[in-house]
């Protein structure tokens, strides 16, 4: 359900990206609002569509941050190739056994 709401976020997060009028006007002047845009009122679509964008682009992250958690609890691996979530200790013995006789604690 929260892959599926993800992807809905994506959708329309580009296209109201798209809809916005950048330097050259947008896409959203080839649908009709390039002249008084009297689908959003007199102010234009400017505070709209960007107040919209930001709220989807915060869900987004959301959902992204979620979505990785859940994968990383549910696998128990890191999405970084051969890395392990947790992290494996040894345990005293293995660890001075290892150790160079210099550094190894005296008894």
């Amino acid at each position: 359900m929260l892959l599926f709401f993800h992807v809905v976020l994506c959708v329309l997060l580009v296209v109201l990206v798209l809809l916005q009028a950048g330097k050259s006007g947008g896409f959203g002047t080839g649908f009709g609002g390039g002249g008084s845009q009297s689908l959003f009122g007199s102010s234009g679509a400017g505070n709209f569509l960007t107040r919209t964008t930001t709220v989807l682009a915060v869900l987004f992250f959301l959902t992204s941050l979620s979505l990785t958690i859940r994968t990383t609890k549910e696998s128990g691996r890191s999405v970084v190739k051969d890395e392990s979530v947790y992290e494996e200790t040894l345990p005293d013995e293995e660890v001075n056994s290892e150790a160079p006789e210099s550094e190894k604690p005296s008894k």
